[in-house]
């Protein structure tokens, strides 16, 4: 039910205190819940509307590097970096261009060049795919990374409980599924996360967005659809409100 400060406009991120034995993931979203992603250009509407809230949120500095999800451009969250940047902070896209669904080489990639880059630990804030780039970067180099946001990011299974399993077959996602818990469980994410996630999601299982592996992890319920994520004026707060936290 929406309140009144989501009808004004004004963000409202929803903090969840995630219960141990909560629901699983049960696979990709049914399909017809695909058409609820047709509404993501009304989130243009509320991000207007809550534009004097906004430029409210706290301020910080730094660097903070964008990561796209899957198959998506560095265009996809200019926006966002663009907002970052009014609040004081140095947002850059990620520098590789189109998220082609190499987790692995983008990680190697990305790393080697926050190590050749930045000399202080930076801020990663990834959509989707991007925010298990970020995730995974965190858990490699945790000594290079401050803070991590993610916004409808599969933690749990991999592609499995994303629209993107029907490009894999069934092997393919169940290693996926099993190399990510094997990590989580010999090598839990230290650095602190801030994980986003919404029940409106035709693209992720929302339930695969919750993390109960790492000890430093708050997550926050937003309203939007998957697409619309860039655009919501929740996410953009709440990503607001992580980095100065951090």
């Amino acid at each position: 039910m929406a309140s009144l400060n989501a009808l004004l406009g004004r963000p409202e991120p929803e903090h969840r205190e995630i219960a141990p034995g909560g629901p699983a993931p049960a696979g990709a979203p049914p399909l017809w819940r695909l058409a609820r992603e047709l509404g993501t250009p009304w989130q243009l509407l509320r991000l207007s509307r809550a534009a004097p809230w906004l430029l409210r949120a706290p301020r910080g500095h730094g660097v903070v590097v964008d990561l796209p999800g899957w198959r998506a451009g560095e265009a996809s969250n200019a926006p966002m970096r663009a907002y970052l940047r009014t609040l004081g902070y140095d947002a850059r896209s990620w520098g590789l261009g189109v998220n082609r669904g190499d987790p692995r080489g983008a990680v190697a990639r990305l790393t080697a060049a926050l190590a050749r880059e930045h000399e202080r630990p930076v801020a990663l804030v990834g959509w989707s795919l991007g925010g298990l780039i970020a995730r995974e970067i965190a858990r490699a180099s945790p000594e290079r990374v401050r803070c991590v946001v993610t916004y409808g990011t599969p933690v749990v299974g991999g592609p499995a409980h994303t629209v993107a399993s029907r490009f894999y077959d069934e092997q393919t996602t169940r290693r996926a599924s099993a190399a990510g818990a094997s990590l989580d469980a010999s090598n839990p994410i230290e650095v602190p996360i801030t994980a986003i996630y919404t029940r409106a999601d035709g693209i992720v299982d929302w339930r695969a967005c919750i993390d109960r592996a790492s000890p430093d992890v708050r997550h926050l319920e937003v309203r939007s659809t998957h697409l619309g994520l860039g655009i919501d004026p929740d996410v953009w707060w709440a990503v607001a409100r992580a980095l100065a936290a951090a």
